[in-house]
């Protein structure tokens, strides 16, 4: 630390630079920690990056292990109105069936009604009630009137998100208005009534009270999707989507057929490839970064002369054990059969590349096999990428600890620097002011014994 401070005044030495030159020399060990102190964050950060890489390169080949990863199916449908999606457990499999029927939601239109007194027959409840379903199913949603004075505030009260439908009033003229309500579900489950008053749905099922069927009626019902498959048995559902007839296969009809619509599922041959793609991917970027992490970097110094400077980890023997360990896991044969046999080779470089044409090759002449190939390798990858990455006990991640705690100690050391620096500079600061009042007081008894002397001789 440099700080300004005034020359000496009798001795005429300029002590604020003779401080600030002795203060360098003293700072030395500290500047050296300095040092210290950003090589190893600059480690810190480095193995930090390459633990990040490696977790996620365990993450992925945990997920290419699974066997639920690798029963990834397709399905197609033979008609446009017919849509199909897959997802685990799916096997390949075909049906063939025809759409009968389209699942509706139940519509119901009131007559004219010109007051909302009218619409409940002369006089306004305090209550309506909305039924839908039936026997266990029975479902009852009470709504409260109170401040409700026409068919608009009745409308907005019936639209509330727990009354499970939406109503609206249609002005047919000046004259004519009336009301519509629509379920908000589709199905013979779905179908609703209003009933005037406040009913539990015990009595519902009980058969007290009389729906509102004077003034209000179904305009369309609320019926089932329905299918027919090998021509006789029909299967239903309560929307048009159909999700449990083939386990993991659910499909979504928007129409009527007469002839018969085919679904077909297969085995997502994409998929698989794009799992030992992920796989062969996520290493790569582990060797990436650590051939990044390790490599020289040439620069030109002042003087012209060329400067090599190794890279940030590449001294650190863990870095190297961590390349040779996940190398290894990927490259070993499983059971006897090279990764090559389903298209994952090594290069003369030390990466790893996928030849995908070879992969389909053997995907198609034996699945069984290149299922066991690649999760043989990806549950080695996750173990050796686990126990370097973890983040509790990975070797790599204990590393991180240690190295911070290192750090954190280099830079206390610093701070401690910093106050045994500031002492002595104000130590050197008194050294030299004391000794410009020395000096002043040295001058002032010269001065007097010049003025004796020069009196002593005037008397002789």
């Amino acid at each position: 630390m440099v700080s300004l401070g005034i020359d000496g005044m009798i001795s005429g030495l300029k002590t604020s630079d003779l401080i600030n030159q002795l203060m360098q020399v003293e700072a030395m060990p500290q500047t050296m920690l300095k040092s210290k102190v950003a090589t190893t964050q600059a480690f810190v950060s480095a193995l930090q990056g390459l633990n990040t890489r490696v977790a996620s390169l365990a993450d992925v080949a945990k997920n290419v292990a699974k066997p639920e990863s690798w029963q990834a199916a397709t399905g197609v449908s033979s008609v446009g109105s017919v849509k199909v999606t897959t997802s685990a457990g799916a096997q390949p499999s075909s049906l063939s069936f025809t759409v009968d029927q389209l699942a509706t939601a139940q519509t119901s239109v009131s007559g004219n009604v010109p007051d909302l007194a009218s619409f409940f027959g002369g006089t306004v409840p305090s209550h309506v009630t909305i039924a839908s379903g039936s026997g266990a199913d029975q479902k009852a949603v009470v709504v409260d009137l109170a401040g409700v004075t026409d068919l608009s505030e009745l409308a907005a009260k019936l639209n509330a998100p727990e009354t499970g439908v939406t109503a609206s009033v249609v002005k047919i003229s000046a004259t004519e208005s009336r009301l519509q309500i629509t379920g908000k579900a589709t199905g013979e489950k779905s179908s609703f009534d209003l009933y005037a008053g406040k009913h539990t749905k015990e009595e519902l099922v009980a058969g007290v009270g009389a729906p509102v069927v004077n003034k209000i009626n179904a305009l369309v019902g609320a019926v089932d999707a329905k299918i027919t498959v090998w021509g006789e048995q029909q299967i239903t559902s309560a929307s048009n989507t159909f999700s449990d007839v083939l386990a993991g296969v659910s499909f979504t009809v928007s129409q009527k057929t007469t002839e018969p619509a085919t679904i077909t599922v297969s085995r997502d041959d994409a998929a698989l490839t794009k799992l030992a793609k992920d796989l062969v991917g996520a290493m790569g970027v582990v060797l990436s970064e650590i051939k990044s992490r390790t490599s020289p970097t040439t620069t030109t110094s002042e003087d012209g002369r060329t400067v090599i400077t190794g890279g940030v980890l590449s001294a650190d023997s863990a870095t190297r054990g961590i390349q040779q360990s996940v190398t290894t896991a990927m490259s070993y044969p499983v059971d006897g059969i090279s990764p090559s046999a389903v298209g994952i080779t090594v290069t003369k470089e030390g990466t790893f590349t996928l030849d995908e044409a070879k992969f389909a090759e053997a995907l198609a002449k034996d699945p069984a096999m290149v299922e066991k190939v690649v999760t043989g390798i990806a549950k080695r990858v996750s173990e050796t990428a686990t126990g370097i990455s973890d983040s509790i006990d990975g070797s790599l991640t204990s590393k991180i600890k240690n190295q911070e705690s290192f750090s954190k100690g280099l830079s206390e050391q610093v701070s401690d620097w910093d106050r045994r620096l500031a002492n002595r500079r104000s130590g050197l600061e008194r050294t030299y002011a004391s000794l410009e009042v020395t000096l002043s007081g040295l001058q002032s008894q010269s001065s007097w014994l010049a003025g004796q002397l020069a009196g002593l001789s005037s008397n002789s």
